[in-house]
């Protein structure tokens, strides 16, 4: 009789873990940054702040065009297996078994496409960098998510690192101006800077905030700076590198002299975020700032067509409102 009580408080206990549990799946398996999340939130040894997760089943696929991302799916799938992920063939049977979802898939261009799925089924959504390609597929989203009431964010984690969250909060004093950079490298599918530049155009954001009215850029075969003049008279500078070492930072201009800017300190500080926002719902970045940077760097690429002309920031975001009603109409 003892034997029995003490098993039935086992299995109670068992059951109450269980449906504490917030089961996380991930969608795209061709990134690194699945694997990192998985390892933290799958691991024995877990933080606090992650013991009520777990990564339960992921989707694959995934770029099917970008050679350095597709390559690597059939490695991650035997990694994440061994981490207790169960491998599903649709998004439609990932969403049967999840509370909320993170979308990985390296390649922009089907995030809109693959958070439609999302959207429709009502889970909240982290989408990783970008979040979409272009600026018009970043607004489609947007536009989504308020139609479903799905709450979402997007964010590199530079924009988390301990230095830049004093800096945006005002601890080392008022922001007059900051220059941030970050590698820039090209992938042909994306428009410049939406692959890879844009962990320092949200670090120089996350340092002024939004208000960005013009842009004007400055390219050649191996860096990028762009210029941006925000509404109450300061200016923000990015620069872009394709050559030498991979290195994220700048320098941030206060009233009580400079301060560097901080850098890539790892994906712990962005999880940290994901799994607040998976159960509070509340994205940690605007869908303002997020767009602004958006219509920043598409501003940029204008700039870099027009050979360093300045160009308004309300202008293109109003170009990219109207490609972004045409994608939606194709998706539905």
């Amino acid at each position: 009789m003892r034997l029995k009580i003490i098993l039935s408080a086992i299995l109670s206990g068992l059951l109450l873990i269980a449906q504490a549990q917030i089961k996380v799946g991930i969608i795209g398996l061709d990134t690194s940054h699945a694997i990192a999340f998985t390892k933290e939130l799958n691991g024995n040894d877990k933080k606090e702040q992650y013991k009520d997760f777990r990564i339960v089943a992921a989707y694959p696929y995934g770029s099917k065009t970008i050679k350095s991302s597709y390559d690597r799916i059939p490695g991650y799938i035997e990694q994440v297996k061994e981490m207790g992920v169960e491998v599903v063939s649709s998004i439609a049977e990932l969403l049967d078994k999840v509370d909320c979802v993170m979308l990985e898939t390296n390649d922009g261009n089907l995030h809109l496409e693959q958070a439609y799925e999302v959207f429709k089924a009502g889970k909240p959504m982290f989408i990783d960098k970008p979040l979409g390609a272009t600026l018009a597929q970043a607004i489609a989203i947007y536009q989504l998510s308020k139609e479903y009431k799905v709450p979402i964010f997007s964010s590199s984690a530079v924009r988390f690192t301990p230095q830049n969250q004093k800096l945006r909060n005002g601890e080392l004093g008022k922001i007059l101006g900051a220059d941030t950079y970050s590698p820039a490298t090209r992938e042909l599918t994306h428009p410049d800077f939406g692959w890879y530049g844009i962990h320092g155009i949200e670090g120089l954001f996350t340092i002024l905030g939004t208000g960005c009215v013009s842009v004007n850029r400055m390219s050649a075969e191996g860096t990028d700076v762009v210029v941006g003049l925000w509404n109450d008279g300061r200016i923000g500078t990015f620069r872009g590198r394709r050559t030498g070492k991979h290195v994220y930072g700048g320098t941030v201009f206060t009233d009580n002299g400079a301060a560097p800017a901080g850098g890539f300190e790892g994906y712990g500080v962005l999880l940290d975020e994901i799994v607040k926002f998976f159960k509070t719902e509340i994205p940690p970045v605007t869908e303002k700032e997020t767009l602004e940077i958006f219509t920043f760097m598409e501003a940029s690429n204008e700039s870099k067509r027009k050979g360093g002309k300045i160009i308004l920031m309300e202008e293109t975001y109003r170009k990219g409102l109207k490609e972004a009603h045409q994608l939606l109409q194709e998706l539905k």
